[in-house]
């Protein structure tokens, strides 16, 4: 499982935060930044899903109210949002 976080899209709400400890708070930015990702376009993020993470990173992506986070399976397929 994959996870893709669009910084340019986050409002800054931190509910991801909340959700997944992966998801920190970056006050300067006003935006959550995803901990271990690796940028593969301009404030694009994209990191795999630990083993027993899968659930956290999904109530992430959807508790976040712009869907800056996507949740891509193991073959691709986007499953949230």
């Amino acid at each position: 499982m994959k996870v893709e976080y669009d910084e340019d899209t986050c409002i800054g709400m931190f509910q991801c935060v909340a959700e997944w400890d992966a998801f920190e708070k970056d006050k300067s930015k006003g935006k959550a930044v995803l901990e271990g990702s690796e940028e593969v376009e301009d404030g694009v993020f994209v990191r795999e899903v630990p083993e027993g993470a899968e659930l956290d990173a999904k109530f992430a992506a959807r508790a976040c109210p712009v869907d800056a986070i996507t949740i891509y399976d193991d073959d691709g397929e986007q499953l949230i949002p």
